[in-house]
């Protein structure tokens, strides 16, 4: 009630100047307390603000983050095609660098032992036939010539048990022997890491270490890795 009557005097007298100087300092006192009530919601705003710009940045960082592993893995994957696709290159032009000095020959006849992978060829010295030449079918490297006659001579194949070769990944680079597994179809790549980068489908070409192969026959694709 007494808020009331006040508010009823200064309307009443409102050209009283003593009236006009309580309404001024009503005013200013007004206006002090409600400046003391919404500073610390001005406050809070703004702390509001700094949270969610700060929030919204952590966020963008992480998706900026994110984008740069991909980025990363999509250059890395790359590189790789792009020396995997330089190795086939240089197998192809070693495929036309041979091309003249291929000599065809036919399997006349197999090994006896059936654990053994032994062949014989009806071309021999005769025919430009040499210890130790590579022999090629379709795909690539079938085996290495190891006796020469003068119409005739003998090959081991490279599933042969006894025999084994230097080869490398040709997506990678990675070095490796390939031994013969006795069965007709398959090689055997033994004591590597688990964390060696070899995967199903690569494909193995002679590394031309040891000096036994020329570098880049293709010599088998993995078909398995354990």
């Amino acid at each position: 009630m007494l808020s009331i009557a006040c508010f009823l005097m200064l309307f009443f007298f409102r050209d009283d100047p003593r009236v006009s100087a309580v309404q001024r300092g009503a005013i200013d006192g007004v206006a002090f307390a409600t400046s003391l009530v919404l500073a610390p919601l001005d406050t809070w705003d703004r702390l509001s603000n700094v949270f969610q710009s700060r929030s919204s940045l952590q966020e963008e960082v992480r998706r900026l983050q994110q984008e740069n592993r991909v980025l990363k893995g999509q250059s890395q994957r790359l590189a790789s095609l792009l020396s995997e696709n330089a190795r086939y290159k240089a197998l192809l032009n070693s495929a036309r660098d041979i091309g003249d000095d291929l000599i065809a020959a036919q399997i006349t006849s197999l090994s006896p032992d059936p654990a053994r992978h032994i062949v014989m060829l009806d071309k021999g010295v005769n025919d430009g036939v040499a210890e130790g030449q590579p022999v090629l079918g379709a795909e690539g490297l079938i085996g290495q010539v190891t006796f020469s006659g003068n119409r005739n001579s003998r090959a081991v194949l490279i599933t042969d048990s006894a025999h084994a070769l230097p080869v490398q990944v040709n997506r990678s680079g990675l070095r490796a022997i390939a031994e013969g597994s006795g069965s007709i179809d398959r090689l055997v790549i033994r004591h590597f890491p688990a964390t060696t980068d070899i995967r199903v489908g690569d494909l193995l070409v002679t590394s031309g270490l040891g000096g036994r192969f020329p570098h880049g026959y293709p010599v088998a694709r993995v078909t398995e890795v354990i």
